[in-house]
């Protein structure tokens, strides 16, 4: 081993920046000054390369599919409460096979429930089923974090208009807006 000197400085192998830019200055060559701007250059283009894909990466989805979700749950409650055209030809449906059993003979209240009461619970069902669509798919929504806060509004709109579909529904399932009409007799 080597004993230095008090005169004597400490040698350095490794070269940093500031030595390579004095060095490449002490030389005076324009070219290699340039190479060495060049050299920087680069290693700032493949970082910001790197750092854009490292960005691209995890990105978060646009929420699309939140989105068009939370229409969907929205549009699916305010048919529960409208009815549908599934619904109209179900209760149809209903209708004439009330008519087909009850052509051989009844009394007037078989036929009114045969006729018209099947029907009307065959578009209760019908419509229960778009509202509970609505709120399964509202509830859906709103499990996910979202950014937007219009489909969180429309999401929650959807979970509402569905629960108020469920109870529509079931009241007239179960006869409790409006009765069948009876007969006199």
């Amino acid at each position: 081993m080597r004993r230095m000197n008090p005169t004597e400085t400490k040698e350095t192998t490794e070269p940093t920046e500031a030595t390579t830019s004095t060095v490449v200055k002490d030389e005076g060559d324009a070219t290699s000054e340039a190479q060495a701007l060049d050299a920087g250059t680069e290693d700032a283009e493949t970082e910001d390369a790197l750092t854009e894909d490292a960005d691209e990466t995890p990105r978060a989805s646009s929420g699309i599919a939140a989105a068009a979700a939370a229409v969907v749950a929205a549009g699916l409650g305010v048919v529960a409460l409208s009815g549908t055209w599934v619904g109209k030809v179900a209760a149809e449906r209903q209708t004439l096979i009330g008519q087909i059993k009850t052509s051989q003979g009844g009394t007037p209240a078989q036929q009114i429930a045969a006729v018209y009461g099947d029907a009307w619970h065959t578009t209760a069902l019908v419509n229960g089923v778009f509202a509970l669509l609505a709120l399964i798919v509202g509830v859906a929504v709103l499990a996910v974090p979202q950014k937007a806060g219009w489909v969180r509004a429309f999401a929650v709109a959807g979970v509402a208009l569905g629960v108020l579909g469920m109870i529509v529904s079931a009241g007239m399932y179960f006869d409790l807006l409006l009765s069948l009409p009876t007969t006199g007799s």
